[in-house]
């Protein structure tokens, strides 16, 4: 898994850029009236990079960690846990952000990924991947939007990536949200210590009033046409985004989007996940991110040396 994780990313060096016609600001103001759909699609953007805060991170406390579930239909589910740490805080007028993923278990422990987002939306980000049976750091070129992130039913472009000038955005209205959030199941026998206690789905957006976005794809020939997200008119959460290829849903991607336990910062937007899942149609592939609200910290005192190199070299395998 290792090996085709590098692989990926290496073949990915010509990998389609597209210009930044306006960026996303992590400080970008809260709308005062009714917003638009590129509006929208740029708050959307804000949340699930924790703009609101100067850092953000899922980080294991004692035997508690975020665990990333993948099943294939028919198969047991397999695992891999992760701790992510997110830091805003720059000023330099050069980087925007960076982003370190440590793997601690699985196919993927002990590989580690330190991402540097710029504050040129043009300029592509940076990849320094820690691959532990090379024990050396390897640096690569921005990976393709489609490509797999650790296995999972979520690309690159879901997790990093897609930024709002890769879509046209229209607003087809708004809607009152029906249903609970996917969830998967796990039979009792298929269970192990990290997916012992799973949370039940997800059914807090259930009657919340959400924006319907529909996000047609810029790039040609590209595994969806658009996608059509729902996203709370309050707080710009994304509870859903439904992938749409030739008139039939080939995707989805779910997001339990919860509030911060002691932010007092007052703003809306300052959010984290409970978990995200996704699903595959044409394999009926399930991935499911189950992120513990044991592990969540946000605005701690990380130090910035923590988002570096040095640190990839010291992941244990």
């Amino acid at each position: 898994m290792v090996k085709k994780l590098a692989a990926a990313i290496a073949l990915s060096l010509g990998a389609i850029s597209v210009q930044a016609a306006t960026e996303v600001s992590k400080d970008l103001a809260y709308p005062s009236g009714s917003p638009d759909a590129n509006e929208i699609a740029k708050q959307v953007y804000f949340v699930n990079h924790f703009y609101a805060l100067k850092n953000y991170s899922i980080e294991k406390k004692s035997k508690t960690i975020t665990v990333i579930i993948n099943k294939s239909k028919g198969s047991k589910p397999t695992t891999n846990t992760v701790e992510r740490f997110l830091n805003n805080d720059y000023s330099d007028g050069d980087v925007k952000a960076k982003d370190l993923a440590i793997f601690r278990s699985g196919k993927l422990r002990g590989t580690g990924m330190l991402i540097t987002d710029y504050v040129d939306d043009a300029k592509s980000q940076s990849y320094a991947i820690w691959l532990p049976a090379l024990r050396k750091v390897r640096r690569f070129a921005q990976p393709g939007h489609d490509d797999a992130w650790g296995g999972s039913d979520f690309t690159f472009g879901d997790v990093y990536l897609r930024k709002p000038q890769h879509e046209n955005h229209e607003l087809l209205g708004t809607k009152t949200f029906e249903g609970c959030l996917g969830a998967m199941e796990i039979p009792d026998n298929q269970r192990s210590k990290y997916t012992k206690n799973t949370p039940e789905a997800f059914c807090e957006p259930k009657g919340k009033e959400v924006y319907e976005l529909k996000s047609t794809t810029k790039f040609e020939n590209w595994w969806y046409d658009h996608r059509i997200s729902y996203v709370d008119t309050k707080s710009f959460a994304d509870y859903r985004t439904d992938y749409f290829k030739n008139g039939e849903k080939v995707k989805v991607i779910d997001r339990a989007w919860t509030g911060l336990k002691g932010y007092d910062g007052g703003d809306t937007r300052a959010l984290s996940w409970s978990y995200w899942y996704g699903k595959t149609f044409a394999t009926e592939h399930e991935t499911w991110a189950v992120i513990p609200d044991a592990v969540v910290k946000f605005n701690s005192d990380l130090k910035s040396s923590l988002w570096t190199e040095k640190t990839l070299r010291k992941i244990k395998r």
